[in-house]
């Protein structure tokens, strides 16, 4: 449980570099630094501008930033309700097991009800025992009839350059 004082709050745009701070830790973690092109300019832009394509919170041990969440908006078309689609969590591994990744979900939880979401998922990288651990302790159930499809770099070009 939490020793000191944890407060998580939304993120604005003077937290750019922090945010990406975070980003960064998480792929190093993930064992995906290699992947981790983002720039602040980018988050800048698309977290932060006219329309954010997502939403960060922060969260602070004292005035010590440990952790961060990030998650947008998606839509059931079974439920016809909208949903929230959690890409990231992060808590610097000093800071685990003190309750800021729970805290963190907890405040997603809290926007999804609000908003009237059906649900709220993530994926979770097979080898991370730890988190899938954690996350059945807060009741998630693991979706194993569904397997994550994506197109990216010259694949997504030649796609939409198919017809």
């Amino acid at each position: 449980m939490m020793d000191t004082e944890l407060t998580v709050r939304k993120a604005v745009l003077e937290d750019v570099s922090l945010v990406l701070n975070f980003i960064r830790e998480l792929a190093e973690y993930e064992k995906l630094a290699d992947q981790c092109v983002a720039t602040k300019e980018q988050l800048a832009k698309y977290l932060f501008g006219s329309n954010p394509a997502a939403e960060v919170f922060l969260a602070f041990e004292g005035v010590q930033p440990v952790g961060f969440c990030l998650f947008f908006s998606n839509f059931s078309t079974f439920l016809g309700k909208p949903g929230i689609y959690l890409e990231d969590l992060f808590v610097k591994s000093e800071f685990r097991g003190k309750g800021y990744g729970k805290r963190l979900l907890v405040e997603i939880a809290k926007v999804a009800i609000e908003r009237g979401c059906g649900r709220f998922e993530w994926s979770v990288l097979d080898w991370n025992e730890p988190s899938i651990l954690f996350y059945r302790k807060l009741g998630a159930i693991p979706m194993e009839e569904w397997t994550g499809q994506r197109v990216e770099g010259e694949a997504l070009l030649s796609l939409a350059n198919s017809l």
